[in-house]
């Protein structure tokens, strides 16, 4: 539902949102958009794709910068609600979000299946992968930090064992892992609610160390089990999440002690989930008319000018979301 407030102003909070994390979704949504509209063009470098099975580019790393912005603010939304309407609501809430978002992300599945992208009749989309994430992981937000922590490995070591047993050919078929991929998916998020709680809890100087920690897991994980995006492998998850973190560090460093406030990022970051769907209809411009010139076989050029074009068109809608004050939620 759409929701008016006034206007924020440099460094403060406002309806308990932060301007860092605003600013962090934000990138991650741009960052989406883009990779999206580069994905299908031959001329894009592969480092520049995601990588087909295993190994890490920077574009694998896009879904889970997303997902950390969503554990950022999870426990604290959930904890509010919690105290304000009590368990049930609470649980009613969050539970007709998610499905929503699951039933968006089979809308836009269904779509590119009709316009020849998707991956099939059972295309499984990242909303998908992160509305089944949020379900599983809501039962967990009454734990602690610690044992939620404990819980978040204990889903990706599930996971990781069923998949080397039995889910490989499964998971390798389907878009971001399918439905078995939700248990690893989940298993980010949890990890993500509970580093993110190390920040609001009073624990500030954990959060760096636990996100390092993360990062250095993953790279020592990788050695025994591939990084790779398509299997949402466990050493993929916890490079990924490690990885989320330094780069809300920075910019959470930036915004708070260097005075470095870029505005169109909290346009974006107030606005994601429209924005994103938005993205989608502007890329029909590019996709539907079937010229192969002007997408498939687009020059690196006119690849990098329509990606422009996208991201500024849809930096001028959030503008205008911004400028009226409106916010626009599940």
């Amino acid at each position: 539902m759409p929701e008016q407030r006034s206007r924020e102003q440099p460094g403060e909070r406002q309806g308990g949102r932060s301007e860092a994390v605003d600013k962090y979704r934000g990138l991650a949504i741009i960052l989406m958009v883009i990779a999206n509209h580069l994905a299908d063009i031959a001329s894009v470098p592969a480092g520049l794709k995601h990588a087909p099975d295993v190994g890490l580019t920077p574009i694998d790393l896009i879904a889970p910068f997303f997902i950390f912005a969503i554990g950022l603010t999870y426990g604290p939304s959930y904890r509010g609600r919690l105290s304000r309407d009590g368990l049930a609501r609470a649980y009613g809430h969050f539970i007709r979000r998610w499905l929503a978002l699951i039933g968006i992300g089979a809308i836009i599945s269904a779509g590119e299946v009709m316009v020849g992208q998707g991956a099939g009749g059972m295309s499984w989309g990242v909303l998908q992968a992160i509305g089944a994430a949020g379900l599983i992981a809501l039962p967990l937000l009454a734990l602690g930090p610690g044992w939620r922590m404990l819980a978040g490995l204990a889903l990706l070591g599930a996971y990781q064992l069923l998949l080397d047993a039995f889910w490989l050919p499964l998971v390798l078929g389907s878009g971001h892992g399918g439905l078995p991929g939700c248990l690893s998916w989940a298993g980010m998020l949890v990890l993500a609610t509970a580093v993110a709680d190390l920040l609001h809890l009073g624990r500030k100087r954990l959060f760096p160390l636990a996100n390092l920690a993360a990062l250095a897991a993953g790279i020592a994980l990788a050695f025994v089990v591939p990084v790779s995006k398509n299997r949402v492998s466990a050493s993929y998850v916890l490079v990924s999440l490690g990885a989320s973190g330094v780069l809300f560090m920075g910019i959470k460093l930036a915004v708070e002690r260097l005075g470095v406030r870029p505005a169109f990022l909290s346009w974006w970051g107030a606005n994601p989930l429209l924005l994103y769907i938005g993205h989608y209809l502007l890329l029909a411009v590019f996709v539907l008319p079937g010229i192969p010139w002007w997408h498939a076989e687009a020059s690196l050029l006119l690849a990098a000018a329509q990606a422009a074009l996208l991201v500024g068109v849809l930096t001028l809608c959030a503008w205008l979301l911004a400028r009226k004050g409106l916010r626009v939620s599940l």
